[in-house]
């Protein structure tokens, strides 16, 4: 039978009308045996979520404007979820992407937050701060998104960075959030205890050396709830052992890149999906970070126990990617197979993380920035890959977010004239597509300067990290600033 709706999310966000047992005993009464009698049968049964609306597109109105009119139609209230929900409890305010991505989600937070200080939305981004605090505090981790279905994984680690954003001294921010940023860091280093060289345990993976690093991975082997019957084809098709893909499939969402040629073993096809092989730059860059974030905090509060602890597992961090994921002679970072022991051999955006995080030395840079302005920077902004597989982080789409690291890494590292044209080209982009359609979509086609395509879903308006992106870089750019239609 085919599939009910459009887009598997639309069934897990659904909320029962009565409980699971009633629900069964109907279902087992009517025996639907069509699929015109299965629809009536959930629809009766189950009540379906809207998606997050927009304002209408005003051709008159600048970005910024707009940008404005968006984030109270995105901002939510807390609520109790009612029985049943796939919806988790947040004790506060929170802003949601827009589209169908109606709770909010962890990465996306950081870079909706940028641009909800930037617009004098200081209290929204505490509490959105608070929000992910509750959530470590209550499940030991932040989770993908505000889902039931959600809880089995996490995404990028950028907590500390949030965290960063709420005072002038980001070390004083931590010191204050100390506690939640260690528990952050012991969800993705459990399992580190006693790994030995070549082996990996749930996040972390032992280097032949013996050296830590980590991957993405996820603690389920089943189909998402969110994708279901796409993950079972994938299965099927793969040949391959269905719970192995079922957790290479959930590690590459929690990579936040769904999906990458970075994750397929031969660049193209879900079927060959192998993200728990792949130590990636990017998860190990932010790694990086916290660590050094958590020595800051220990050092405001004068535990010199604490800072050297931290500020040692940053450098031997920090060791270990410059000896696994940099290449001389390429010269940028790229990913690791720790399976086939060697790099992977791909140029992605991910090498623009180091620099954004601090992990790169000047020679690396500005080696960087060589290859990003002959490999990566398009017309539009920086593309996520060089590959075009038809998945939606691969060429010719870039995201918001690696065109916040890019410009944030140049600039820390001394190279403001491609820092700027970065900036200057996303703007461009972003703006031609408002103008044509009123909307800021969730990714951009950057080397034809069109809203972007691929993926399992069709392209989302709203949207909280590039509304939060574009508003950031026109604070720092405010001569990018549109004109007026």
């Amino acid at each position: 039978m085919d599939a009910l709706f459009p887009d598997g999310k639309a069934f897990p966000d659904a909320v029962p009308k009565a409980p699971p047992s009633v629900i069964l005993k109907r279902y087992h009464s009517v025996r639907p045996r069509s699929r015109a009698a299965l629809l009536k049968l959930v629809r009766s049964t189950f009540t379906f979520p809207t998606d997050a609306q927009t304002p209408p597109a005003r051709p008159d109105k600048t970005l910024q404007a707009h940008i404005a009119r968006l984030w109270p139609l995105l901002t939510r209230q807390p609520v109790v979820p009612p029985a049943y929900s796939s919806l988790l409890y947040v004790p506060e305010p929170y802003v949601v992407p827009g589209g169908r991505f109606r709770e909010f989600y962890y990465w996306d937070s950081y870079f909706t937050m940028l641009g909800l200080i930037r617009d004098g939305h200081l209290d929204t981004a505490r509490d959105l701060v608070d929000d992910l605090s509750y959530m470590l505090r209550e499940y030991g981790h932040i989770p993908n998104g505000a889902r039931t279905y959600y809880l089995s994984r996490s995404q990028p680690p950028m907590y500390y960075l949030m965290v960063g954003l709420l005072s002038p001294d980001p070390a004083i921010a931590w010191s204050q959030h100390l506690e939640d940023l260690e528990r952050e860091y012991d969800y993705w280093m459990a399992g580190a205890a006693g790994l030995h060289p070549g082996k990996a345990q749930r996040n972390v993976v032992a280097m032949p050396d013996g050296s830590l690093l980590n991957r993405y991975w996820d603690a389920s082997d089943t189909p998402r709830d969110e994708s279901y019957r796409n993950d079972v084809l994938i299965a099927r098709a793969s040949r391959r052992p269905a719970s192995q893909v079922y957790r290479d499939i959930r590690a590459a969402a929690e990579s936040g890149w769904d999906f990458s040629s970075r994750w397929l073993r031969d660049g193209r096809h879900l079927t060959t999906i192998d993200t728990t092989d792949i130590v990636p730059v990017d998860l190990n860059s932010l790694l990086y970070g916290l660590e050094q974030a958590i020595a800051r905090g220990c050092g405001v509060r004068h535990d010199a126990a604490c800072e050297r602890k931290f500020a040692e597992r940053a450098r031997l961090r920090r060791q270990a990617m410059n000896r696994y994921l940099w290449d001389p002679d390429a010269r940028y970072f790229m990913d690791y197979d720790w399976r086939q022991k060697k790099r992977t051999g791909e140029l992605t955006a991910a090498t623009l993380y180091p620099l954004f995080t601090g992990v790169a030395d000047i020679w690396q840079a500005d080696a960087v920035g060589g290859v990003t302005q002959v490999r990566l920077l398009e017309e539009g902004g920086v593309v996520t890959t060089n590959i075009a597989s038809g998945q939606q982080w691969d060429a010719p789409n870039g995201w918001p977010p690696l065109q916040w690291i890019a410009v944030s890494g140049f600039r820390r590292y001394d190279q403001p004239v491609l820092a700027r044209e970065i900036a200057r080209r996303w703007l461009a982009t972003v703006q031609r597509v408002f103008a044509n359609t009123g909307k800021l979509v969730e990714k951009y086609d950057v080397e034809h300067a069109l809203p972007g395509g691929g993926g399992e879903y069709p392209l989302q308006d709203g949207f909280g990290w590039t509304n939060g992106v574009t508003s950031a870089l026109l604070g720092l750019y405010p001569d990018l600033q549109p004109a007026r239609p």
